[in-house]
């Protein structure tokens, strides 16, 4: 499996849709420009395609948009699993995974049973501080970094 940025999301107001865009701008310690969730430690959310297809497929519900889940990047070859203090890499753009992201009631307002499957340990995928500026594209590189010793 290629480690890959599979998919990007913007989301101008918080409650409003996700938008899929080819590139996020991004600005250190700070957020996606043009994005609702500025600031904070939730800058950017992130998602595994693998960990997506497999609840899709506890739900046998193989069609659901990965937009539901609202996350703002859609990865895949990398396992986010207890990656926090992690670096993850998107292209030339670092993030630090500062936990895991947890689903809200929302999830099961896109799909019955969504909530439930992304229960499990990271399926909800994860959330970090950008460490860069820069532009996160379609089909840029992701690794993720083992943290630095302390």
């Amino acid at each position: 499996v290629l480690e890959l940025v599979e998919a990007l999301w913007l989301k101008p107001e918080e409650y409003g849709p996700m938008e899929p865009v080819s590139a996020l701008g991004v600005v250190e310690r700070t957020g996606i420009r043009g994005n609702a969730d500025w600031g904070g430690q939730r800058q950017v959310t992130i998602i595994e395609k693998e960990r997506w297809e497999s609840m899709m497929a506890a739900l046998d519900h193989p069609d659901l948009d990965p937009s539901a889940r609202r996350a703002n990047v859609m990865i895949s070859g990398c396992d986010l699993a207890d990656s926090r203090h992690h670096v993850l890499h998107l292209g030339d753009v670092r993030v630090e995974i500062r936990g895991e992201t947890r689903p809200c009631e929302r999830m099961d307002q896109a799909h019955p049973g969504l909530r439930r499957v992304m229960a499990e340990p990271w399926n909800g995928g994860a959330y970090g501080v950008i460490l860069d500026d820069g532009e996160i594209r379609v089909g840029d590189p992701a690794a993720l970094a083992a943290p630095p010793p302390t």
